[in-house]
């Protein structure tokens, strides 16, 4: 069965540029190809770290607790826990000239000044990955990374998570897109984006120090929180049906108590020495003692007794299958078929987690290739896609980008639950939905360079001959203006679908 180049671009890829479709290749053998090294991620350049973004979070808060102003977004904060941002006594302290009484109006608008300066790193990296995206010619790679960033979903409307949602992305999943599950799964529940959003950093076991401490000083007692355990086993891992108990849930918890970030009072002390990450373990609050989790127990080991179990997780067949069945679906169909997830899953274990073995099972498969293998494109898919075939430029600001993936109903990082966006057509072909598409396209099209090719022939080039014929063709053809042909172009069924 051939591979067309097409199929490669636009199902496997992110949607094809003008002239990516021309010449003589394979598509298997161009996407095999994008497999071979990590794609150059200069757009990403410049971007600061998570643990960066910690500190100067912490400064904010600061600065606006002394102005007696309240956090706005992005900075907003959680509980004063070990991980979480600092008590009002910390905040008032570490903006108070020694000897000096505090301005309340300059520590107002130094709070808000801060906040503003958040709130655009925060835009720096939503731009930076559209840019990427749209300019990438290793598209197969970014629609991966996609796929694992929303298969660790954490979504930005809960406050204290608002900032570190596409640093996860950058941090954790693009380093390991192309190595082994293991390795991403260990950075992805270890970044501050995952500890805050399922609540871990302020999980503390039962039985440990902390909890034991709190219960002398007779203070209230934070105990054990299950989130982001239960996600690990439910979504991250093995799969709803995966053979988990309830037990292992509460086990793998007690593991994985300590799991947190640094706190303001530690990021004051450290200075100008920011740490290389935001991740801290916090033996305090770890659950002491043996765990047992599917069966096979684990010693007490500090930090490392929860990695221990993440290693056994990324290597059990059921995350195999779970892992293999989603990526299928992704890619091929919203029923995969059986044999083609079977065969990957084999590929997955035979080759110790290693995700490339897992992507060239798919890519190398018969059912891969199949004249009815489709996936409709989600609003993401849909704008990047746009992007790409109009080469239309991401600004530094993209705000306006923001906002039109908001009106189409996927929000940039805000899936708001820890499944993730849903995968299927039948979530986002409602008669609303494709209205909304329709007014999109138009905006897109009103974007499009005067000196751009024609319509058809820009349709042509991203989507091949085989899908421009009939009255779509005499329409493209015939349209009144270039931002008429351009606007049925991005509305027509034709560039719905990932074919």
């Amino acid at each position: 069965m051939s591979a067309s180049k097409a199929t490669a671009a636009n199902r496997f890829g992110l949607g094809a540029k003008p002239g990516e479709l021309e010449g003589s290749g394979d598509g298997r053998e161009i996407l095999l190809a994008q497999l071979r090294e990590p794609p150059p991620l200069d757009e990403f350049h410049g971007l600061p770290s998570s643990a960066v973004t910690m500190t100067r979070e912490y400064e904010q808060l600061s600065a606006a607790r002394a102005g007696r102003v309240k956090a706005a977004p992005p900075a907003a904060m959680g509980d004063m826990q070990p991980g979480s941002p600092m008590s009002a006594a910390d905040a008032m302290a570490s903006v108070r000239p020694e000897g000096k009484a505090v301005d309340v109006d300059q520590a107002g608008e130094r709070a808000e000044q801060m906040r503003r300066d958040l709130r655009r790193r925060q835009l720096d990296e939503f731009a930076a990955r559209y840019r990427h995206a749209s300019r990438t010619d290793r598209p197969f790679v970014e629609r991966l990374t996609q796929f694992w960033s929303n298969h660790f979903a954490v979504s930005i409307d809960k406050g204290d998570t608002r900032l570190y949602a596409a640093a996860m992305e950058r941090e954790a999943i693009r380093p390991h897109v192309l190595g082994r599950f293991e390795d991403m799964l260990l950075a992805v529940e270890s970044h501050p984006a995952m500890l805050r959003y399922l609540d871990n950093s302020i999980s503390i076991g039962n039985d440990s120090a902390a909890a034991q401490r709190a219960e002398l000083m007779r203070r209230e007692r934070r105990g054990l929180n299950e989130n982001l355990a239960r996600e690990i086993l439910e979504l991250h891992t093995l799969g709803v049906d995966g053979g988990y108990r309830q037990d292992d849930v509460l086990e793998l918890a007690r593991a994985i108590t300590g799991w947190s970030t640094f706190n303001s009072r530690e990021a004051k002390a450290a200075g100008e020495r920011i740490p290389d990450n935001a991740f801290t373990f916090r033996k305090a609050s770890h659950e002491p003692g043996e765990r047992r989790v599917l069966g096979r127990r684990y010693a007490e080991g500090g930090v490392e007794q929860g990695r221990a179990v993440l290693a056994d997780l990324a290597k059990h067949p059921s995350t195999a299958h779970h892992l293999s069945f989603k990526l299928a679906r992704h890619f091929v169909a919203d029923q995969p078929p059986p044999a083609l997830v079977k065969r990957m899953a084999q590929a997955y274990l035979s080759h110790d987690g290693d995700l490339r073995a897992l992507y060239r099972a798919l890519v190398e498969s018969q059912e891969s290739w199949a004249d009815n293998a489709r996936k409709f494109k989600t609003p993401n898919d849909f704008v990047v896609s746009a992007l790409r075939a109009g080469e239309l430029p991401v600004g530094n600001d993209a705000r306006a980008l923001i906002n039109l993936l908001s009106s189409l109903g996927q929000p940039v990082f805000t899936p708001r639950s820890p499944a993730g966006f849903p995968d299927t057509a039948a979530d986002w072909s409602s008669p609303d939905g494709l209205w909304k598409r329709i007014q999109a396209a138009q905006m897109l099209a009103a974007r499009i360079d005067p000196k751009a090719s024609a319509p058809y022939q820009c349709a042509v080039s991203v989507l091949g001959n085989a899908a421009v014929d009939g009255d779509f063709a005499i329409g493209l053809r015939r349209a009144g203006s270039l931002r008429d042909g351009y606007a049925l172009l991005f509305a027509s069924p034709a560039f719905q679908w990932r074919i």
